[in-house]
């Protein structure tokens, strides 16, 4: 009996998605029994980093059938049936330099190594030989970024409510909105895909810039991502996860991480020392306090923190406040926006894009089926750093918050006066 239409295009829809949740099993490096898996890794010219990890894996049955709806069946068996493997030492070498490394009691490692060989300058991508001699002899290869010497700043972006609009923890969710629901756009936010990839080629379109990207998603959900990178043309880069759940009958509830981002975003102002870095995140959880943070821990690192969605819960609105007056009063800037549109119009007037992005971000918007109403766009902008900091504090920024048509909340820039202000109430 033949499919309909419709029944074939949900058939393919599944064999999709559990194509993406077996991927791991099937493109593990390694024969079967013991596996290591590295995910991407990045670094500069003197410091590398890496994570992977280490777990049996029964032996897959490669032939004709790969990729079918049994045969993803089978492979998602197989990664439910796995079991890491702790306290094994895993070898790197990466350009020179060598060093042993143990995984951890979920199985995973963390690479740290200083080549005394620069890698070649010649491309951004380099590969690391990893190699586990017990209790099974297994080999694999790690991609690792290292910025050339074109790149002009880095970029370090939330994933959650920054990227996308559905929350990355839920990957079945995600990956039905993806594939049966036949709306991307409905998945990433309109324009983000055309405002990343311009951020990381830069005005020349080459500059390559490094995109970091952090979440409060386990590592389990890492190809899922790969996938929704994929198909929005979205730049990839390393996945910072900050935690493995670590989920388990004798320990169900995943472990808790608070101040893993702002160690993360601490090691990157650290490795690329002389480079300064754009912050991007979301007014919904704690965005502003962590980047608040890190601009008073490091002033004048921090050239623009781009905040989406801004709310008008009272308790955000402190925190945005709070957030404000430390940007301001470093001299940076801080663009709480409604779209991706504010965004990009912001970098481009500081010259972090190509003025022919502005119309690449509002065609994608303007193409998605859900796009947000235009809002205005205010300024909050004084004649130096302590006047515009000063003007916050004075409740200058609640009031531009509340301003505008509800319930979409306006798009505002506080900075000191450097240049034409936009659009004042």
């Amino acid at each position: 009996m033949s499919l309909s239409g419709t029944a074939k295009r949900w058939l393919a829809a599944l064999t999709r998605i559990l194509g993406v949740v077996a991927r791991p099993v099937h493109e593990a490096q390694g024969e079967g029994g013991v596996v290591i898996q590295p995910y991407r890794g990045y670094g500069s010219r003197h410091e590398v980093f890496l994570i992977g990890r280490v777990f049996r894996q029964s032996r897959s049955a490669p032939g004709p059938g790969r990729g079918d709806l049994l045969a993803n069946l089978r492979d998602i068996g197989q990664r439910i049936a796995r079991r890491a493997v702790s306290d094994a030492a895993v070898t790197a070498r990466f350009s020179g330099a060598e060093g042993s490394f143990t995984t951890d009691r979920d199985g995973y490692f963390r690479v740290h190594l200083s080549p005394p060989l620069p890698p070649p300058s010649d491309r951004s991508w380099h590969l690391m030989d990893l190699a586990l001699a017990q209790p099974q002899s297994a080999q694999a290869q790690a991609k690792i970024f290292i910025p050339p010497a074109s790149c002009r700043y880095v970029v370090i972006s939330d994933i959650d409510d920054t990227i996308m609009q559905t929350g990355v923890a839920n990957k079945l969710a995600m990956l039905w909105r993806l594939f049966v629901e036949d709306a991307p756009s409905r998945v990433a936010f309109p324009g983000v895909a055309a405002l990343y990839r311009a951020l990381h080629v830069g005005t020349s379109g080459d500059q390559q810039n490094p995109m970091l990207y952090v979440s409060r998603a386990p590592w389990g959900i890492y190809e899922v991502l790969e996938e929704f990178f994929s198909l929005h043309g979205i730049p990839v880069g390393p996945v910072l996860f900050l935690r493995e759940w670590g989920i388990s009958w004798t320990s169900p509830l995943p472990r808790k991480a608070e101040n893993h981002k702002r160690e993360l975003i601490h090691n990157m102002l650290a490795l690329y020392s002389e480079l300064p870095f754009i912050l991007i995140g979301d007014s919904g959880q704690h965005d502003p306090e962590i980047y608040r943070q890190i601009v008073e821990e490091h002033p004048g690192r921090v050239l623009v923190v781009y905040i989406r969605n801004v709310s008008r819960d009272p308790k955000m609105i402190r925190q945005i406040e709070e957030l404000a007056k430390v940007v301001a009063g470093a001299g940076s800037s801080l663009v709480l926006a409604a779209n991706s549109v504010a965004m990009v119009e912001h970098a481009a007037r500081l010259g972090l894009v190509a003025p022919e992005t502005l119309s690449d971000v509002r065609s994608e918007k303007a193409a998605a089926p859900e796009a947000q109403p235009q809002t205005n766009t205010y300024g909050l902008q004084r004649a130096t750093p302590s006047q515009t900091a000063d003007a916050v504090s004075q409740g200058d920024l609640q009031h531009l918050i509340e301003t505008g048509s509800k319930p979409t909340p306006p798009s505002i820039i506080i900075e000191p006066k450097t240049h034409e202000p936009p659009k004042q109430p």
